[in-house]
């Protein structure tokens, strides 16, 4: 099974299963280095996938939240060539499929070849890379399909329905659907419409949507599982993690465990 597949099947195996798959963000390195692992530990083992932001100076599509943390675990030393060694040392302690978020430069510094190389040994499953047109993906797209890797494309409000047909069937590992025309963690409701964006994505794609942006609450999880197979929860976990509370407890609460 390649790295890609296996992502998209435990999305699908939770919504199979009768709930809303799960994906936790975390930016690497946040709030401490020290206990990276233990926390990915942590909250892969209630997601169902794990998504991990590398820390970079110009994160353009992330709010405060996610800037705040990004810019302190820069500060504290965290690059991607420390993050996939930390997940290299992780042996089998990490069961959820991994997903890698970064923008691009750190990408090309590392070089795509050895990077799709070195992720696909460490559990990576696929990349999400906000500022990569898809115009200019084809490098860096040959480069992980070569080792099994996705190319996760986000879609949005505003993606004319020619556009999103293309990227849903370029996408591997899940179709990111961004719920909201703005940053990450820019406010508390999910729009009103959000039934039918998502019942229009998920009607185009051959792989499972999730949807980010504005994911806090159990509530959110549930209106977003009517309409696609996963929510992907990053501000309000990463405030969680600066509370110092436990990830865990907070994941089994937006799954609506008791």
């Amino acid at each position: 099974m390649q790295p890609h597949e296996r992502l998209s099947n435990a999305l699908t195996a939770a919504k199979k299963g009768g709930r809303t798959a799960l994906i936790p963000f975390v930016t690497a390195g946040y709030p401490r280095r020290e206990n990276f692992i233990d926390v990915l530990e942590a909250i892969s083992d209630v997601g169902d996938a794990v998504e991990i932001g590398v820390p970079f100076s110009d994160p353009m599509a992330d709010g405060m939240t996610i800037q705040r943390s990004s810019f302190e675990a820069i500060k504290n030393g965290v690059s991607l060539r420390w993050i996939l060694d930390e997940l290299d040392g992780a042996g089998e302690r990490i069961k959820a499929p991994l997903v890698l978020m970064s923008y691009l430069n750190p990408l090309l510094a590392y070089g795509y070849e050895k990077l799709a190389a070195r992720a696909a040994n460490c559990g990576v499953c696929a990349f999400i890379v906000p500022d990569l047109p898809f115009e200019e993906s084809e490098e860096l797209r040959a480069a992980l399909e070569s080792k099994g890797l996705g190319l996760i494309q986000l879609v949005t409000p505003a993606t004319p329905a020619p556009r999103l047909a293309k990227l849903a069937n370029a996408s591997k590992g899940f179709l990111y659907a961004v719920t909201i025309t703005g940053i990450t963690g820019g406010g508390s409701e999910l729009p009103d419409n959000l039934a039918n964006y998502l019942d229009g994505i998920a009607a185009v794609s051959p792989i499972p949507v999730c949807a980010g942006f504005g994911i806090r609450a159990a509530s959110d999880v549930d209106n977003v599982g009517r309409h696609a197979t996963g929510a992907i929860v990053g501000s309000a976990l990463v405030e969680v993690l600066e509370k110092g509370e436990d990830p865990a407890t907070f994941l089994r609460g937006l799954r609506g465990d008791r």
